[in-house]
């Protein structure tokens, strides 16, 4: 099981609103998963000639055979830069938007976790409290008890639920958050709760379900008045139910069924079956200034980003995230090369159908996510684009 990868997506029919309509059917198994207005790309700093980011963005869409890729890299004196490369939309031609708008996929879950620790924060949720304190009787099935499973577990995937993404089949429609419960929990638990690591969307969906029933809001609203306007994110949102679209510039995003197999624009489609667990958009300079502020302390007291920030390991992580991660309280801890210093960087990256986001932000300020517009499902492919991040960190 990897990270984010919700690893397989077979678009057929014909699209509605001509090439760019939702998706009439799909098979979705995971391995892993604004306000409206004109998109103003952050300021940027000069350059006189293609620095080491553009050429390892270029040699990557060149080397992959990606439609695009976008990166946004951010120095510790806050100073901005996006590249691009490639091509925005097969069909047309267009350019690649500058830091355009993508579907962030797993990214989704940090959001979930801040608001969860917010709350743990305020007093109204408490991490080592099982979850049958908040949603009684909710969670059962074979293995399962929510009696037996803490809220910490959720967020940092030591409860054994079953994947709910693993089992979706080929109905690509809207979904209520209870509906991807109800599919994981016909399935056996993984484990006992707190005695292994193993990656489950299903987990972030009770996550997002707990943050509902304590506030009594969407958890849309919760994100978006506690993290996104908190910070100022201004193109970052949650989408409506039955939103299929992407609001402001973005480059296409693509599915191919299998090597060779030709690129579907797959760019409109119905997101809810990731809910808290990958249904935001966002651009790659949004997750900077998102990452950075969290890292800085701005969105959550120092007890809880602590907790956030105290990570489990060993293989399973390690197979998930790449060598040496380290999972937090839905926050990622990667190494960076020894040639730059070493230390590590903080983040989680995102990929489902159309887009892969990866990146983060060090502790000394320095952030960078970049993004391609096929969904990675080939680990030497995944390390090549991390290899991107580490050069934008580094440099």
């Amino acid at each position: 099981m990897r990270e984010q990868a919700w690893q397989r997506f077979r678009p057929s029919g014909r699209q509605r609103n001509g090439r760019r309509g939702a998706v009439a059917s799909a098979a979705v198994v995971a391995v892993g998963v604004m306000t409206m207005g004109v998109l103003a790309p952050p300021a940027a700093f000069a350059a006189t000639r293609p620095d080491t980011v553009q050429q390892r963005l270029s040699t990557l869409v060149r080397s992959e055979g990606l439609p695009a890729a976008l990166a946004s890299v951010k120095n510790r004196e806050d100073r901005t830069r996006t590249y691009t490369a490639g091509v925005g939309d097969l069909a047309t031609g267009s350019k690649v938007p500058v830091d355009g708008q993508v579907r962030i996929g797993s990214n989704t879950k940090v959001f979930t976790a801040v608001v969860v620790l917010q709350l743990v924060g305020e007093g109204k949720i408490g991490l080592d409290q099982p979850v049958d304190t908040y949603l009684p009787g909710l969670v059962r099935g074979k293995g399962i008890d929510g009696g037996r499973i803490t809220v910490r577990q959720l967020l940092q995937h030591t409860s054994g639920l079953p994947n709910y993404t693993s089992h979706l089949g080929d109905d690509v429609r809207y979904y209520e958050p209870r509906e991807l419960l109800d599919i994981a929990l016909q399935h056996e638990a993984d484990f006992a709760p707190g005695k292994d690591w193993k990656y489950s969307n299903t987990n972030y969906v009770l996550a997002g379900l707990i943050v509902q029933q304590v506030t009594q809001r969407p958890l849309a609203e919760e994100i978006d008045r506690r993290v996104v306007k908190a910070v100022g994110l201004r193109h970052t949102y949650f989408p409506a139910p039955r939103d299929a679209t992407i609001r402001e510039p973005h480059p296409q995003g693509y599915y191919q069924e299998s090597a060779g197999a030709p690129l579907r624009d797959i760019t409109e489609m119905d997101p809810s079956w990731g809910w808290a667990a990958g249904q935001m958009i966002s651009t790659n300079s949004d997750l900077n200034r998102f990452f950075t502020a969290l890292l800085a302390g701005r969105l959550l007291p120092a007890a809880q980003l602590a907790e956030m920030r105290t990570t489990v390991g060993g293989e399973r992580t390690e197979s998930t995230f790449g060598p040496g991660a380290r999972y937090g309280l839905g926050l990622v801890s990667k190494p960076l090369p020894l040639s730059c210093g070493g230390g590590v960087y903080w983040g989680h990256g995102g990929s489902l159908p159309g887009y892969e986001t990866r990146g983060g932000v060090t502790d000394d300020g320095r952030a960078a996510h970049v993004a391609v517009t096929v969904q990675l499902t080939d680990e030497a492919a995944r390390k090549r684009v991390d290899t991107v991040v580490e050069t934008a960190l580094c440099r």
